[in-house]
């Protein structure tokens, strides 16, 4: 007797798709999860192979359009690539030269700033010596003695220096090599990436990715460079007219750490304050620097930074104290400057490939959201023509 097929219900068969999707969105998300956790330690134990890279890859976003102009007006494509590198390596030499030997003298004078600055507290600390005392009542009271402080001898900073040299420089001449190379292949690679594809659906979506991550990185850290230079000539006049000493070390101070945002000008601030309260006469005319910067920080980040930038470059700050804290953890002060880049990268991804969609999810939604970017498929059918007709045959 023939067997009756069993008949599945249309309801039944959506819920298991949709158990089956949550299933694997669960599974997505705990390796997601997991790689987050664990990649900090291997980036971290392995900087001198992954540091280098990813510092190429942000270089080689940047430089690529001025390669691209160089291209243009008929300098063969190797030379426009060399000549790429040679203005990213005068930019940071002059900065470099600008910043260092001014800063080197205020290193030697901190220790003598922190002495005056304490004798400048001196008075309030006086003022304030009640608080003190009620500490030693209650340190009587509960049987607390006074402790002693041990000091571990570490090693000095021109010793530091000297270890971490070597290794500077091996990353230093990786990352430059890597970032020729890269410049130079740009329009190979970009050519196979695209062609490459078994779709031209495909070929068009990911030149619409391509065109996207550059001009979004491009376009950001060379609109804020403008602005932190604005802020670096601002600030070297400030610090001329206030009397301190290398003006041109300030400005330079405060165009590179304007590219840290939040902790860059609490960091300026700090240095600011140590140094206008150990040259000053009075407290009040020590503060004056840091009253003026914190004024001057107000209106950039807050009137001119978004007027120039706009929507498409605002960027929840939460995570971008979230990147800076991750990427410095991994890699340090390069890891710090690097984080806002390559935050703007994972957005401009996100932004095709739709964006994790963690609270819903808990909830019962779709683990991705759809993407922001979806609905301009026929503009971005043109755009990909034209972007591949572009590449050269």
């Amino acid at each position: 007797m023939a067997k009756t097929p069993e008949i599945i219900h249309p309801a039944e068969h959506d819920g298991f798709v949709d158990r089956r999707a949550r299933l694997q969105s669960a599974i997505v998300l705990l390796l997601g999860l997991g790689l987050f956790l664990a990649l900090p330690f291997v980036l971290s134990i392995g900087s001198v192979v992954f540091l280098p890279p990813v510092t190429a890859i942000i270089f080689t976003i940047v430089l690529s359009p001025l390669a691209d102009r160089l291209t243009r007006i008929g300098l063969p494509n190797t030379l426009a690539s060399f000549i790429a590198i040679l203005a990213l390596i005068a930019v940071v030499l002059v900065a470099l030269l600008l910043i260092l030997q001014p800063a080197f003298v205020m290193v030697d004078q901190v220790p003598t700033l922190v002495r005056t600055v304490t004798l400048r507290f001196a008075e309030l600390r006086g003022n304030l010596s009640w608080i003190a005392d009620v500490n030693r009542q209650l340190a009587r009271i509960t049987g607390h003695s006074a402790s002693r402080e041990v000091v571990v001898a570490s090693p000095s900073v021109i010793e530091q220096v000297a270890f971490a040299t070597p290794s500077v420089i091996l990353e230093t001449l990786l990352t430059l090599l890597m970032t020729f190379f890269m410049i130079e292949s740009r329009i190979r690679m970009k050519r196979r990436i695209l062609l490459d594809r078994q779709s031209f659906g495909a070929s068009v979506r990911l030149a619409r990715v391509l065109r996207d991550v550059q001009e979004r990185v491009a376009s950001y850290i060379l609109t804020v460079a403008q602005v932190n230079f604005g802020v670096g000539v601002i600030v070297a006049l400030g610090a001329w007219s206030f009397g301190l000493t290398a003006p041109v070390m300030w400005g330079g101070l405060a165009f590179v750490l304007n590219f840290l945002p939040y902790l860059g000008p609490l960091m300026m601030m700090g240095l600011l304050a140590l140094v206008g309260l150990g040259t000053a006469s009075t407290v009040a005319i020590g503060l004056l620097p840091v009253l003026a910067y914190l004024a001057l920080h107000a209106v950039e980040s807050n009137v001119v930074t978004p007027s120039i930038l706009g929507a498409r470059f605002t960027v929840n700050p939460v995570a971008i104290l979230l990147a800076i804290s991750y990427f410095s953890w991994i890699w340090g002060v390069l890891g710090a400057l690097l984080s806002v880049p390559i935050l703007l990268t994972i957005a401009a991804l996100l932004d095709h490939i739709g964006r994790p969609n963690l609270v819903g999810f808990l909830f019962g939604e779709p683990l991705f959201e759809p993407a922001r970017l979806a609905g301009l498929d026929e503009l971005g059918t043109e755009d990909g023509q034209d972007e591949a007709a572009n590449q050269p045959g």
